[in-house]
């Protein structure tokens, strides 16, 4: 194991330092004597259009950042990754998210596997049986096809499959929906069945291990729902085998633990499997998509890998200077290290891309949410951000504020892509997706250059009240535009997001593909339950807060 880089001992670090302490961030001044700022800070990585001009960076800034990115191996590191060295170190893991789309017959054998052959039979499979779903050819108990798919799962088989359908709606086959089930909250699978036909309904349930709690147990419950309801509309009688072939035809799993999901009933042949060098907020591209495949159809779906696969090869093969997911990575170290930025936004002006923000919540933070490096010593500075959003114009009337004018410095990322899915036009002529777009453009161009005291003025605003309306300008903001938002395009964010994330955990030392910080919490809450479920002595184990609480459940259950 090879011992961290500490990036605050490097040449680059201490050059970095110094130029944040004679840094006066003016971006007004900037571009009015830099006319090639904007075009000098542009950049393309396949469909992306990334403008970083509007960041708090000179080109000094940012040769010292791609001097650091150098200093702390990440070119070494970025290599291990795509050949399949174990640099997820507390896990002794391959890291091999970017297999999932490589092109088929690309050569990469780990550890004694043919990684591109395993990946591709299970593409084949999934791909095989959303023809099967899609074309009605795979029915219900009773002969009916599929019209609704809901996928159980929670975190990496939650976040990314809701994500990826609510972005690609446009792209669902007409006639099928899905739902998604994750929070162990009783009432998200009882809403989630409510009104469903159990005759066209297929439930995938996706846990690699086939024991993770929340999915199990509402696996269980929407099973029980199921059986339940074919028998009150008589497509089953009550009989065990009746049951079994229900089970069998209307359940599907993505998990390689084959045992377990031949004793939830459900037939081993309907299992697709993925591996442990697969994290499961890596994983929308692998089996744990199975339920965009048969929503979107495979030759989406192959365009949707095929876009990941287009930012991977930008990501290695792309000199740093124009390297987009390194520069980003970069940037948000020096947001964070040097500028003392602590959250960052994320705010799509494309309606489909509600979820995106929530999906990277878990990309970005159960990564890098670390406090020890790869090799267990203590971090030697700052890592990590709150990620954050809502789509524009929504976010507009309820947190800008904060990022206009209030004190805390917190760069942002805006999203937009040049055709709407839905283009429409208003009865006086406008475009509403220029509409739209202006306020995208306007925001980032109000954060950059802001609004003076005299420019307040000039407007016949009263003296009293000027300070409240100006805007100090200099907040950091990133542009990404595409043409449209197509499955493709899709797959480059995600993917763009994934090497934005390993950079800044590469700089920082961190396994940026471990998440032990999530287990504690769960094997308490195990040890509890039977707490809430009225043992006393467990209770008087717990601390007095958590009796205390336990209590006063206890006494108002009804």
């Amino acid at each position: 194991m090879r011992t961290p880089v500490d990036p605050t001992t490097t040449p680059a670090w201490a050059e970095l330092t110094r130029l944040q302490q004679d840094l006066r961030p003016d971006l007004r001044a900037w571009f009015a004597a830099d006319p090639d700022r904007a075009d000098r800070m542009t950049f393309t990585a396949a469909d992306l259009h990334v403008d970083l001009s509007k960041n708090l960076i000179t080109d000094q800034v940012l040769g010292a950042l791609v001097e650091l990115a150098d200093q702390v191996g990440l070119p070494e590191r970025t290599e291990a990754m795509f050949t399949g060295e174990h640099i997820n170190i507390t896990e002794d893991r391959a890291v091999l998210h970017t297999a999932l789309r490589a092109p088929r017959g690309a050569a990469l054998e780990v550890d004694g596997q043919d990684v591109n052959a395993d990946v591709h039979a299970v593409l084949d499979k999934v791909y095989a049986f959303a023809d099967r779903v899609r074309s009605g050819q795979w029915t219900g108990v009773t002969g009916k096809p599929i019209q609704t798919v809901v996928n159980i799962g929670i975190g990496g088989s939650d976040l990314g499959p809701v994500m990826a359908y609510e972005a690609l709606h446009p792209y669902v086959q007409d006639g099928l929906s899905c739902r998604f089930i994750s929070n162990i909250d009783p009432a998200d699978s009882a809403e989630k069945v409510r009104g469903l036909d159990p005759e066209t309904t297929l439930v995938i349930v996706a846990s690699k291990t086939f024991t993770t709690l929340e999915t199990i147990t509402n696996a269980t419950l929407v099973r029980t729902w199921l059986l339940g309801a074919l028998e009150a509309c008589g497509a089953i009688d009550g009989s065990p085998e009746r049951a079994q072939e229900a089970v069998a035809k209307h359940f599907v799993a993505v998990s390689t633990a084959l045992d377990k999901v031949a004793a939830f009933g459900i037939d081993p042949a309907n299992a697709f499997g993925f591996w442990d060098w697969v994290g499961g907020r890596y994983s929308v591209d692998s089996a744990v998509g199975t339920a965009l495949a048969i929503a979107i159809g495979p030759e989406n779906f192959q365009a949707f890998l095929a876009g990941f696969h287009a930012m991977d090869e930008h990501f290695r093969r792309t000199p740093y200077p124009s390297n987009v997911p390194v520069l980003m990575g970069l940037l948000n170290v020096w947001n964070v290290n040097f500028l003392g930025a602590s959250s960052h936004a994320v705010l799509p002006y494309a309606q489909y891309l509600h979820r995106f923000a929530a999906y990277l919540q878990q990309l970005t933070m159960e990564s890098n949410g670390k406090s020890v490096r790869w090799d267990g010593s203590p971090v030697t500075c700052a890592t990590g951000e709150v990620f954050w959003g809502e789509p524009g114009t929504n976010g507009q009337h309820a947190f800008y504020q904060l990022i206009h004018q209030g004190t805390q410095l917190i760069p942002a990322d805006f999203l937009a892509v040049a055709n709407p899915a839905h283009p429409s036009v208003d009865p006086s002529g406008q475009d509403v997706h220029e509409l739209f777009l202006a306020n995208f453009f306007a925001q980032t161009a109000a954060l950059a250059f802001g609004k003076t005291a005299d420019e307040v003025r000039a407007e016949g605003t009263p003296e009293e009240i000027v300070p409240a309306r100006v805007f100090s300008g200099n907040r950091p903001t990133t542009s990404i535009m595409a043409p449209d938002l197509s499955p493709s395009v899709l797959g480059q964010l995600i993917a763009l997001y994934e090497h934005i994330t390993f950079v800044q955990g590469i700089v920082w030392g961190i396994d940026s593909f471990d998440q032990w910080g999530v287990e504690l919490g769960k094997k308490l809450a195990q040890e509890i339950t039977p707490a809430v479920g009225g043992d006393a002595q467990a209770l008087a184990r717990q601390d007095p807060s958590t009796q205390g609480l336990i209590r006063y459940y206890l006494e108002r259950r009804r």
